[in-house]
């Protein structure tokens, strides 16, 4: 049975860049931090010399279910990889969609703060999200985000849920 979602992660080349790039530029709150360099983390990741830095962090004022944080960025340390083709097209490629209530300003201040987008905020037209927004845009190491401003009816609609 599942029971839910625990984290989504994303490796990163510098673990305080990307810190401070979720905190400062997208308003994560980090929790934690820690080194693995350990037998089980080695066994997890497949790396018998695995040396690993992680922060993990929260959506602040969000309920907490089984998890205790919703994004892990973890930089390894040994090995150190690198980055491969980060076209969104390939398969493989994913990204993570952050929810924001005023998409053109958090547009604004991104791209002041040098964010990189692949477009300014685009009127959604057609499917569930109609009447909203949505744009892509890149973290340090060029993991794909997308912002979406949700169409005013499922704002109060997720208001009312239980």
């Amino acid at each position: 049975m599942l029971h839910g979602v625990w984290h989504f992660s994303f490796t990163v080349a510098d673990l305080d860049t990307s810190i401070d790039f979720y905190t400062h530029q997208l308003g994560f709150e980090l929790i934690h931090t820690q080194e693995q360099s350990n037998d089980y983390t080695r066994r997890l990741v497949g790396y018998p010399d695995a040396h690993l830095r992680i922060a993990q962090l929260v959506v602040p004022g969000q309920p907490r279910g089984l998890s205790s944080h919703d994004l892990e960025l973890v930089q390894y340390l040994q090995p150190v990889g690198s980055r491969g083709d980060a076209q969104i097209c390939n398969p493989g490629a994913a990204h993570l969609a952050v929810a924001v209530d005023d998409i053109h300003a958090r547009y604004r201040a991104l791209t002041a703060a040098g964010v990189t987008f692949y477009s300014p905020p685009n009127d959604i037209t057609a499917g569930i999200n109609a009447g909203g927004y949505t744009c892509y845009f890149e973290d340090p190491d060029r993991i794909v985000l997308e912002m979406v401003q949700p169409p005013a009816h499922r704002l109060t609609e997720s208001r009312t849920r239980p």
